[in-house]
């Protein structure tokens, strides 16, 4: 359970790294740095399910 907590921290801490790396380089909007943004997000926001099914399953049991 603690190791999900982490995981998603991690993540989040990584898709914050690609975020402001992508705005350092360049404000402009530019599709790869839209698709990068959206990836990272995409990663928080699998990470955050992971974590409400493996804390849902192990609760519920």
């Amino acid at each position: 359970m603690i190791a999900c907590v982490l995981l998603l921290l991690i993540v989040e801490l990584l898709n914050s790294a690609i975020e402001a790396t992508v705005d350092r380089i360049s404000l402009d909007d530019h599709r790869l740095a839209k698709r990068a943004k959206d990836i990272g997000s995409a990663a928080v926001l699998i990470s955050l399910l992971n974590l409400v099914v493996v804390w849902m399953l192990i609760l519920m049991n």
